[in-house]
């Protein structure tokens, strides 16, 4: 007689559709036969052990054992439920998946809570336990929604696909969104692997990254044993040709620029030095002279100095005598690309509004183009609304202490910036670099007459220390080229900072937490762009249609 999942201890009959369960491996079974907090403490587990896949780790044997896990645990939830009490009991586990997922990803944002601990000591649990606490709630929306579609079979990682790229892409998009550490970076951050992203984009990556590394789960399904190593026959399959095409697709090298020959200066200033105003004759002497060093012995000489993101404690473009102090110090024909606190003109009574942004300073000192970052970060730069006032009559602030909190640029606004000497330069600052197709003004097509040659990325990643922080922000702006087919130029106050081909290749990088200055030729753009740029998420949709086409029809077929 076969016996239920959930009556084991019973012995109790159990309804056809839950047979899988019992002839089902003895792990396998036992996680799917959990309930209550011991389903929820497994479900984090194996979210937190998922973790390892992200960067800068890259163990995508982790995630196929932490979706495995989930899988199971979601058989046992919805095994003969009806389908309107299918939703809770996956939600919870969905949540508490991506609850463990999100805090074994991100725990070093507590490094941001130390920098200034006298003020900032107290919120430190908000950000490492309640950020990923009320994040996770869209892995348990995506759980739901794919417990909709379960069934019997293989057909469920295709509903388990559908349901956590839609996930992905919605946390991505929702309240600004937050799209860091998605589940397509498991294949991002390989070389070969990640060109697929030049096609379906990061969201695309996401579905294919769970039907590959859920589909061992279905070793243990029930039917006949000549069934049971299909979809993972398929799976390594899929594997075998990302990889085949991507090894294809890079096998050449790109060509470089004619002319332009790039100075990336990583001061390694740190946080609490780097925004105080007394400070600001050594800061700008320090950036001067490590644009000035001479290059090693044979290297061409620098065209184009780029400083990192925030190089001031104090607004630049009211400031003369500076912008006269960088034209003389800097020799004769260099352009500056550096980030710099930008006001605007306030009108009579009115607080002027501050942006984050990226300024392009010509050798006689003259600001002739600027980018306003739209992207800002909530808590790290501003407020949100709903909570300025009631945060600030308790005395709390933003991270960087500006009256009011950075403003957020034009979205609609063009990001190309004209910089002498350079195809037309997309800029992006800090995180904005992680979201996809965000070169672009409102996901606008790219102007045909004026295509970008290179995204530039300034950052300060110098809040997060020595932590997988800044190599997890460095894996995913790394992707963006691949999407686009535009290199990047990514200029770090403490690193990590470095050059990468639009094939995601890293021509060039230097180590975290040194004072150093990196030289290095620009490469060229992919002529034509790529998929991704010309279509943006137009594929990922087709693929997660695809996802509910399979998983519906196997259910009408059950």
């Amino acid at each position: 007689m076969t016996v239920p999942t959930g009556a084991l201890a019973r012995g109790t009959a159990i309804p056809k559709d839950n047979a899988r369960l019992g002839r089902a491996g003895g792990v396998p079974r036992r996680i799917a036969a959990s309930r209550g907090w011991r389903r929820l403490g497994l479900a984090w587990i194996a979210g937190a052990f998922g973790a390892l896949a992200m960067p800068p780790y890259g163990l995508l044997p982790a995630l196929a054992v932490s979706l495995c896990i989930a899988v199971w645990l979601t058989d046992g939830a919805v095994s003969g439920r009806s389908l309107g009490r299918r939703a809770g009991p996956a939600f919870l586990i969905g949540w508490a998946w991506g609850f463990g997922f999100l805090t074994a990803g991100l725990w070093w944002l507590g490094s941001a809570f130390l920098v200034e601990a006298d003020e900032f000591l107290w919120a430190l649990p908000l950000g490492v336990i309640g950020l990923p606490f009320g994040v996770g709630i869209f892995y348990g929306a995506g759980f739901s929604a794919a417990a909709a579609l379960w069934s019997e079979g293989p057909a469920r990682i295709a509903a388990l696909a559908l349901g956590l790229g839609g996930a992905e892409w919605l946390r991505g998009h929702v309240l600004t969104g937050f799209p860091w550490n998605v589940l397509g970076m498991a294949l991002g951050q390989n070389l070969w692997l990640m060109q697929a992203a030049a096609s379906v984009g990061l969201y695309g990556l996401t579905v294919l990254a769970v039907l590959i590394c859920a589909a061992p789960a279905t070793l243990f399904d029930a039917g006949s044993p000549r069934h049971s190593y299909g979809p993972l026959a398929a799976a390594a399959i899929l594997l075998v040709a990302l990889a085949l095409a991507g090894a294809d697709r890079v096998g050449q090298a790109d060509p470089a620029v004619s002319g332009v020959r790039l100075r990336l200066v990583q001061p390694n200033l740190q946080q609490d030095a780097k925004f105080r105003p007394e400070n600001r004759d050594d800061i700008v002497d320090r950036y001067i002279e490590l644009s000035d060093r001479p290059p090693e012995a044979g290297e061409a000489t620098p065209t184009h100095i780029v400083w990192p993101e925030s190089a001031f404690p104090f607004l630049i473009q009211r400031d003369p005598d500076t912008l006269a102090k960088i034209a003389a110090g800097l020799k004769p024909g260099r352009v500056l690309l550096t980030g710099a606190a930008r006001a605007d003109e306030p009108l009579p009574g009115e607080r002027p509004r501050i942006y984050n942004a990226i300024m392009v300073i010509e050798p006689d000192g003259t600001i002739t183009d600027t980018y306003d970052k739209v992207h800002l970060v909530p808590f790290g730069e501003y407020l949100p609304g709903f909570l300025d006032g009631a945060l600030r009559a308790f005395g709390l602030r933003q991270f960087v202490a500006i009256p009011g909190g950075f403003s957020a640029g034009n979205p609609a606004a063009q990001r190309i910036l004209t910089v002498p000497g350079l195809p037309p330069v997309v800029g992006t600052i800090c995180y904005e670099a992680i979201f996809p197709a965000a070169i672009r003004p409102l996901g606008q097509p790219i102007d045909a007459a004026r295509p970008p040659g290179l995204i530039l990325n300034v950052t300060n990643d110098g809040w997060f220390g020595d932590t997988p922080g800044p190599r997890q922000h460095l894996a995913q702006a790394r992707l963006r080229a691949v999407e686009e087919g535009l290199p990047m130029v990514r200029d770090a106050n403490t690193g990590i900072s470095a050059v990468i081909d639009p094939h995601g290749r890293i021509t060039a990088q230097s180590a975290i937490d040194v004072e150093t200055v990196l030289d290095a030729d620009l490469p060229a753009r992919i002529i034509g762009g790529t998929i991704y740029a010309r279509f943006g998420d137009l594929l990922f949709a087709g693929m997660l249609v695809a996802c509910a086409a399979a998983a519906t029809a196997r259910r009408k077929r059950a």
